[in-house]
């Protein structure tokens, strides 16, 4: 118990920290498990970039199945977001290791007030703030979603996708984005159509460049 807290360390002894991919219990301060560091479907190389209409692409570390696709539900369904830590260092990494030219703010893809409250957090929210402290990068608050829109993952046609998204998002007025580099966050990339029609509204704001990231990637183009 030694450097901790009483309260933390009482925290940890009723509610232990749990691996978000398979929820095995963590031991000192490992975010993911020995297990899944190992089986997870890591992306490599090329593999990690992905073509995002408005964007210079998105970057994701994992692939959309099997166990991560389990925990971004969960994190989301009905709401885990302790998993956000985990989430963001891992997209860090990712950009990291992927961009070499610097950036300079991180904003993320919002949720409608009505999906916000239902879930009582907005999770891009959530990993945009641990994967902007993870790069040491400020947090800009930019879009905002003005209406409710269904689901993109129950729509299976790209066009589909393109028109549910096609008005949902604004920029907030008197936001200042005039020749930045932008790192924009979301959980999941499928057909790009949500992440490149937020790139284009922060083009059309006056970004210098977006940068699309994610913690996982579905199909491709």
């Amino acid at each position: 118990m030694k450097g901790m807290g009483r309260g933390a360390w009482l925290m940890d002894l009723l509610f232990p920290r749990k691996c978000p991919f398979c929820a095995k219990i963590l031991e000192g301060e490992q975010l993911l498990c020995s297990g899944c560091q190992s089986t997870l479907p890591w992306l490599v190389g090329q593999a990690r970039e992905r073509r995002v209409d408005f964007s210079s692409g998105c970057l994701s570390p994992l692939a959309y199945t099997g166990a991560v696709r389990d925990s971004i539900h969960r994190y989301k369904f009905p709401g885990n977001p302790g998993y956000a830590r985990c989430y963001g260092l891992l997209v860090a990494r990712c950009v990291r290791e992927q961009r070499t030219r610097p950036l300079d703010e991180v904003t993320w893809v919002p949720v409608s007030w009505r999906r916000r409250e239902k879930r009582g957090f907005d999770q891009g929210k959530r990993l945009a703030a641990e994967t902007a402290g993870a790069l040491g990068l400020p947090l800009a608050d930019i879009l905002v979603k003005r209406r409710h829109t269904p689901q993109q993952s129950r729509l299976t046609e790209t066009a589909q996708r393109r028109a549910n998204v096609l008005g949902a998002y604004a920029v907030r007025p008197g936001v200042e984005a005039a020749g930045k580099r932008l790192l924009l966050i979301d959980d999941v990339v499928t057909s790009g159509a949500t992440l490149g029609e937020c790139a284009r509204l922060l083009l059309q704001a006056g970004a210098r460049e977006v940068v699309c990231a994610t913690l996982a990637q579905a199909r491709k183009k």
